[in-house]
């Protein structure tokens, strides 16, 4: 197994980002990018600090640097909701690479952009809900295969409802943490 926490070395930083070494290096020097000296004075950057550079300064890398990561994308028009099933995606050890959207529209397109392994669905929501996105996604030859877990604060009706339209599984809100990350894992696996 790869040693996910090994430091990256700064030709490894280079590549990423498809800059040169001495490019990686003003960033070091300016402190936007945090590394540290080896005894034998090279830099080296931790893959947290790099993740942390990555976010702040919109680095589009995900797929290079972490190819082994699943994707998933969060839909809901709660931006609340969102937040909590970031954190609770980026607190599980696996670490998957998140996108985010606000609606059935947005989440179609992103869907074709993304290509999540897994979407996080809420059921009701403006413009396109999620039932719509449902059908259209396990209807797609190149989709279908994405595995679709859908939340909802309404009863049984519509968690019966989005299984029909081809749903993995469907958990009720409020979300309850352990059972949302047990049932992520298990849709990845």
């Amino acid at each position: 197994m790869i040693d996910n926490k090994k430091p990256y070395t700064t030709g490894e930083v280079a590549n990423f980002c498809h800059v040169t070494i001495n490019a990686v290096k003003k960033w070091i020097a300016s402190g936007k990018l945090g590394a540290f000296r080896t005894p034998g004075g090279h830099y080296r950057v931790n893959q947290d600090d790099f993740v942390s550079f990555v976010g702040k300064y919109k680095l589009d890398l995900k797929d290079q640097m972490f190819p082994e990561r699943k994707r998933v994308l969060v839909v809901d028009d709660e931006r609340s909701i969102i937040e909590f099933i970031r954190g609770a995606l980026e607190s599980m050890k696996q670490g998957y690479n998140i996108e985010t959207a606000g609606d059935g529209y947005e989440a179609l397109i992103k869907v074709g952009d993304f290509k999540p392994e897994l979407l996080v669905l809420d059921i009701r929501m403006p413009k396109i809900d999620g039932f719509e996105v449902c059908k259209r996604i396990k209807n797609d030859e190149h989709m279908k295969e994405i595995k679709i877990l859908a939340v909802t604060a309404y009863g049984k009706e519509d968690i019966d409802k989005i299984l029909q339209c081809g749903a993995d599984y469907c958990l009720p809100k409020p979300l309850k943490l352990k059972d949302f990350q047990k049932n992520v894992q298990r849709l990845l696996d």
